[in-house]
């Protein structure tokens, strides 16, 4: 039996390989770098953990979250893989063990954030090991981070041109959800990928239902959609922090059971929330675009914006969390025409003109996406460059009757107009 397909079966208990798995890993295997689009759920994981498994020493794999790290580490230790993370918050003892194992060739996985890669101290146990070609495979998982005028920008990202540069007998593997050619090209520059193989796959997640609407009245709307999603897990995302915590609280007095997640929360907040909407079923989770990166849950039934987006990229991202066990889940988009304005207090600015430009035009990229009168799909693959007839049948322009998912709008007329609501409105729009 051919070693990858082996260990698939064996170690990871899946029947056969998806998409361009196997050409991936054959790849990479081999000794060669790549650039892998994958979307959320697909096996990204799998790209590198079976190549990592068939070449010898240690792969390293760069995470931008602990939470991502702890959780693949499990899986990986539950499957009988020696795997190991550091991270700022380990006791001094528990990094020093883990560093112990990796120089004494303990470890086969070792996942750890780009920071802690580039420091010195580890810098030095990193080319001993290489001197004694005990360095399998460099991975850089949600490399999109990398691009300043992506939707996580993390600048620590791109310092791993060190890689390239100190470990070059080293395979590089660079993997990702969603990416335009602006961050593909940002991305092989600054991993000093130059001609790697790019793996895309197909952006299409055809069983999400997508649905973009104005939004009139907030609360009204979105208790609306929850009750078609009762008792079903979700998250909705908010343009602002204050926001969120206004939100959550106007659900949770309805009866609804929120969860609320945003940067200005401490440390221990953001934990036990997360823990909690993993580990609940039925839990919906409120939060800014702090939240979400590494979320591995696949009931995730539905996932909402109440603000137009920054990039298409981060919609995608943000809504590629729904559906992840492949079941029909719905995503709504209520936009404002004062979006523009809001604040989106967990982003990133740059001074830099072209950058402006590329961002204003990520901008006209959502703008076009909501004012379109074409399928929505169709637009949304139309911006990572690929084709869609069309008529998909499960978005509001094919389908008008998605256009109801937040009730009628004679409905919302009288919620808005109704003497006892409108103190309440303008309430909620100042909050916005």
């Amino acid at each position: 039996m051919d070693p990858a397909l082996k260990i698939l079966r064996e170690t990871f208990a899946y029947p056969e390989f998806r998409g361009f798995q196997k050409e991936v890993i054959d790849h990479v295997e081999g000794g060669e770098n790549a650039l892998v689009l994958m979307p959320t759920g697909g096996g990204k994981s799998l790209c590198y953990q079976i190549p990592g498994l068939l070449r010898p020493g240690v792969t390293l794999v760069v995470s931008p979250l602990i939470a991502l790290m702890q959780d693949q580490v499990q899986t990986l230790r539950k499957r009988g893989i020696a795997a190991a993370c550091l991270n700022s918050f380990q006791p001094e003892g528990e990094a020093r063990d883990i560093q112990h194992a990796l120089r004494s060739h303990e470890l086969k996985f070792l996942y750890l954030s780009p920071e802690r890669l580039v420091q010195h101290p580890f810098q030095s146990t990193l080319k001993a090991l290489y001197e004694r070609r005990q360095v399998g495979l460099f991975a850089i998982d949600e490399c999109h981070c990398i691009a300043e005028w992506g939707h996580d920008f993390r600048p620590e990202y791109r310092q791993l041109s060190v890689l390239a540069d100190q470990y070059p007998e080293v395979p590089r593997i660079a993997v990702t959800a969603t990416a335009d050619a602006h961050t593909r090209q940002e991305i092989g520059e600054s991993l000093k990928l130059n001609g790697a193989r790019c793996f895309v796959s197909s952006f299409d997640r055809p069983n999400l239902h997508y649905c973009v609407t104005e939004r009139k009245a907030v609360l009204p709307q979105v208790e609306h959609f929850l009750q078609r999603h009762a008792g079903q897990c979700g998250i909705l995302y908010c343009p602002t922090r204050r926001m969120v915590e206004s939100l959550a609280q106007r659900l949770r007095t309805s009866g609804w059971p929120c969860l609320h997640y945003h940067a200005g929360l401490s440390a221990e907040h953001r934990e036990q929330a997360q823990n909690q909407f993993l580990q609940r079923s039925g839990g919906i989770m409120i939060a800014t675009i702090a939240f979400g990166m590494g979320i591995d849950k696949p009931d995730i039934r539905f996932v909402i914006h109440l603000a137009s987006p920054r990039s298409l990229e981060g919609y995608y991202q943000e809504t590629g969390r729904a559906g992840r066990d492949g079941q029909v889940s719905e995503v709504l988009l209520l936009y404002h025409s004062e979006d523009r304005s809001f604040p989106h207090d967990e982003g990133t600015g740059t001074g830099n003109t072209f950058h402006h430009r590329v961002l204003q035009k990520k901008r006209e990229g959502v703008e076009h996406f909501i004012s379109t009168q074409r399928c929505r799909r169709q637009g949304l693959l139309d911006y990572f460059g690929e084709r869609h007839e069309g008529h998909c049948g499960t978005c509001d322009v094919c389908d008008p009757a998605y256009q109801r998912w937040t009730g009628s709008l004679e409905r919302l007329s009288t919620v808005l107009f109704a003497p006892s609501n409108r103190q309440g409105s303008r309430r909620s729009r100042n909050e916005k």
